[in-house]
């Protein structure tokens, strides 16, 4: 997102499936490279159970779907043909590299390895209703997360060692929570078509480029829109907006040895300062200019809009709907009922 063309979305050639398949799923920032963390770096990561929850038992997508996003979802239906078009480009031996791809350079959570996170993926999809996936770590020092979903594959979560570093265990499970909120909304596979159907328009010659410029506009909208709805499950999961902002200040401009100085407040402020300097006619230009081709919108901005939903009152009824349960017990009351 440091950059207005993401290198993952260069589309420049069929070794690039993976990347471009899975990268548009971050919760940060453009994966531009790959590597070890530095060896005087240790990640050090602890769980201790949250006092109490709610959990959203009969939850839908369409209950915290960000209206851009459903907006954005007709748009992309309507566009004939293009689910069909990427069933054909995402074949078996594309599936198949993108998976082994991604599990092959990556550790597997469970109960008996790194239990920890385990606990938090577990616990996440509980309260957002959702079957848990697998969740990979992979040794990288860019702070990123990523899903995949492939057709009759389960689908996985990918966090980067960097991020487990730079995040507590609240704004851990934050960012896993957003990224079930793609599985949630089943945003997964029409990540990934959307991602080979331009690839594949890229090789058409001719007009395959313009048809190709064409549907990166539409999907960067949706994506972007994806993504603020996908912060908002991570609230749900959360139930604290300042731990949601939080990741996304990290995410802006955090490091763990800063951490004890970041400033929630000071951030948001910082957003609102951002709306009032771009309202101006030549701000929104330069504003819509700078987000156009980001498949992910400015974190100020999605801190504004999840800060905002925090006090709105369709957040405050989900809370309401919701079946409070105390850590390791067996649900306690209803609020609401």
């Amino acid at each position: 997102m440091a950059s207005v063309l993401p290198s993952s979305l260069s589309f420049s050639s069929p070794s690039s499936f993976t990347s471009t398949a899975s990268d548009h799923f971050r919760f940060g920032y453009p994966a531009t490279q790959f590597g070890t963390v530095g060896k005087s770096r240790r990640v050090r990561f602890a769980v201790s159970a949250r006092a109490s929850s709610f959990v959203f038992r009969n939850l839908d997508a369409d209950d915290f779907r960000h209206p851009l996003d459903k907006q954005n979802t007709l748009i992309l239906r309507a566009i004939p043909g293009l689910n069909e078009v990427g069933k054909v480009l995402l074949g078996s031996v594309t599936e198949q590299v993108m998976l082994l791809e991604n599990i092959g350079t990556s550790l597997l959570v469970s109960e008996n390895q790194l239990s920890d996170l385990h606990k938090l993926m577990v616990e996440a999809a509980d309260i957002l209703n959702i079957d848990a996936p697998d969740l990979y770590v992979r040794q990288s020092p860019v702070p990123n997360a990523y899903t995949l979903a492939v057709s009759g594959k389960k689908p996985f979560v990918v966090i980067h060692t960097s991020l487990v570093e730079l995040l507590t265990r609240e704004e851990l499970q934050a960012v896993l929570a957003h990224e079930l909120g793609h599985l949630k909304c089943n945003h997964g596979v029409w990540l990934t078509f959307a991602n080979i159907l331009t690839l594949g328009a890229y090789t058409i010659p001719g007009l395959g480029g313009m048809i190709a410029q064409s549907l990166e506009e539409q999907l960067f909208r949706w994506l972007r829109a994806a993504e603020l709805t996908c912060d908002r499950a991570a609230l749900l999961v959360a139930q604290d907006p300042k731990v949601v902002v939080s990741v996304l200040m990290k995410l802006a401009g955090g490091c763990p040895s800063m951490a004890d100085q970041l400033n929630v407040d000071a951030f948001l402020e910082q957003a609102r300062a951002y709306d009032k300097a771009s309202s101006s006619p030549v701000g929104w230009y330069i504003r819509n200019a700078q987000t156009r081709q980001l498949s992910h919108p400015l974190p100020v901005l999605r801190a504004r809009e999840i800060d905002e939903w925090s006090r709105s009152q369709e957040y405050g009824n989900l809370l309401k709907r919701a079946t409070r349960i105390a850590a390791g017990s067996k649900i306690l009351t209803t609020p609401g009922r």
